[in-house]
């Protein structure tokens, strides 16, 4: 669990900010590098994230594994989680700028694998690999914002960081389905590797100037011992949920309740030693930012993953079409992060997020008629709803984490949000993948199975309405 350490020396972003670097912002002299380095990080992940999901319905008619596709995403996000807590460690010992290139390697190699990828579980084997490194790029962010920016200047980063994904929002899907015609969706992922090195070239030498700006965290060998720890805990928490979600394409039934009665209870108590006590419950301050923001990715992630699928394979739209549903909710994503940034300091967290549910409640509900009943380019304003809502309600969870964070201790509290957010994507898309692979079991439509993981998507966004009001009223430590 995160416990009290003795506060280190901030960082002078943090501790001196200049005048002028006020006045610019995050694009003071003093900054510019550094947020230009993040920016093009969080490029590179949106550029991956919407031209995979947008080709992947083609990829699985190539490769065919149909009962494997969740686990293309749950694969991705699984790997993740070890890569948040590692990141977490390293970063509050030595700073970011470690895990953040170790991470970039990863990714890389995780898309050259998936571009030559012969079959389906190959594919997914790449996807783990991807997810490594992605969990460890958005943490040691994460871990750069609380290092080298002014707690007011917070909301204005994370809005920076959403629009971030315009361009990619704009031009990836498009650009993915024109690669594909063109040439093959293999080029999808190859592709994507000038992008890592130019994210690379920008970003690690801000961070690791960052890293020197002031002393580290010192370590002694009780931290040692709970670093160790948790290490451990991640790896028992990978495979309980890992058994839990094989249980959807197990053969038997009785080999599917054998999964979940032994991978949820250890998944379980792995999970609650790693984040803070009282996030199941929703404690007031920390515990409720990282249990809130579980729900949010969960509600938004476990219908977005099947988006594509619903569009394409569910009611005969065009891949075109469903990267057009990709687009205007990335785009409305940013919208709705501009529109927090202005109206957080008067509403506070639990206002926003509340709203922010009950936006995904109806968008949710609304992809449900259209997949079931309605014309296909419908899903465009149905799910465009979605992308504005968690505008509002996601980076007002992030500010508030790092501001209730203990001194010295941001990378652990950062993760702990952070692995709220892949696990709930990771268990979002696998109670999705279920259903779809208990439809296609069932001989239904596809149509049916993606309507059923919108259900559950609605679900759990009307559950995020209650939740939210144990969130602050105002950002700690603005």
């Amino acid at each position: 669990m995160l416990d009290a350490s003795p506060p280190t020396v901030a960082s002078e972003a943090e501790t001196a900010p200049t005048a002028s670097g006020l006045a610019l912002g995050v694009w003071a002299p003093e900054r510019r590098r550094l947020t230009v380095g993040l920016v093009l990080t969080i490029t590179l992940v949106a550029f991956e994230s919407l031209a995979i999901a947008t080709v992947l319905p083609t990829v699985e008619r190539d490769l065919g594994g149909l009962a494997l596709y969740g686990w293309v995403f749950s694969g991705f996000f699984l790997a993740s989680l070890a890569g948040i807590v590692v990141t977490g460690i390293a970063a509050d010992r030595r700073g970011p700028v470690v895990p953040f290139s170790v991470g970039l390697v990863v990714f890389a190699l995780g898309l050259v694998v998936g571009g030559l990828a012969p079959s389906m579980p190959i594919l997914v084997v790449a996807r783990v690999a991807q997810g490594f490194g992605a969990g460890a790029i958005p943490a040691s962010a994460y871990a750069g914002v609380a290092r080298g920016y002014p707690a007011t200047l917070r909301p204005r980063v994370f809005a920076v960081f959403a629009t971030a994904w315009v361009i990619p929002g704009i031009v990836g899907p498009s650009l993915a389905t024109l690669v594909e015609h063109i040439a093959s969706w293999r080029w999808v992922f190859l592709g994507l590797l000038p992008l890592v090195a130019m994210a690379a070239t920008m970003a690690i030498p801000a961070l690791a100037r960052l890293s020197r700006s002031g002393d580290e965290a010192r370590v002694d060998e009780q931290r040692k011992r709970a670093d160790r720890a948790r290490l451990g805990l991640v790896s028992v928490l990978v495979v309980g949920v890992a058994l839990v979600l094989a249980a959807s394409t197990a053969g038997s039934l009785l080999l599917a309740v054998g999964l979940v009665a032994f991978g949820l209870p250890v998944a379980a108590l792995a999970f609650l030693r790693l984040v803070p006590a009282g996030t199941l419950a929703l404690r007031a301050g920390l515990p409720a930012v990282v249990g809130v923001r579980g729900l949010l990715t969960w509600a938004f992630f476990g219908a977005d993953a099947y988006v594509s699928l619903a569009v394409v394979e569910g009611r005969g739209g065009s891949t075109l079409l469903a990267g057009l549903v990709l687009s205007v909710t990335a785009v409305l994503w940013t919208a709705g992060a501009w529109i927090q940034e202005r109206w957080v300091g008067r509403l506070g967290p639990r206002r926003l997020d509340r709203i922010a549910f009950a936006l995904l409640a109806v968008a949710s509900t609304a992809l449900l008629v259209v997949t079931l009943l309605l014309p296909a380019w419908l899903a465009v304003p149905a799910w465009g709803l979605a992308g504005f809502g968690m505008g509002l309600g996601y980076a007002p969870l992030s500010v508030s984490a790092l501001g209730a964070a203990r001194p010295g201790r941001e990378g652990e509290a950062t993760a702990a949000l952070q692995l709220c957010d892949v696990l709930g994507v990771s268990i979002g898309a696998g109670v999705g993948g279920a259903l779809i692979a208990l439809s296609e079991a069932r001989h239904w439509d596809v149509s049916v199975g993606a309507a059923l993981a919108f259900a559950a998507g609605a679900l759990v966004a009307a559950a995020g309405i209650v939740a939210a009001g144990r969130l602050p009223d105002r950002i700690p430590g603005a």
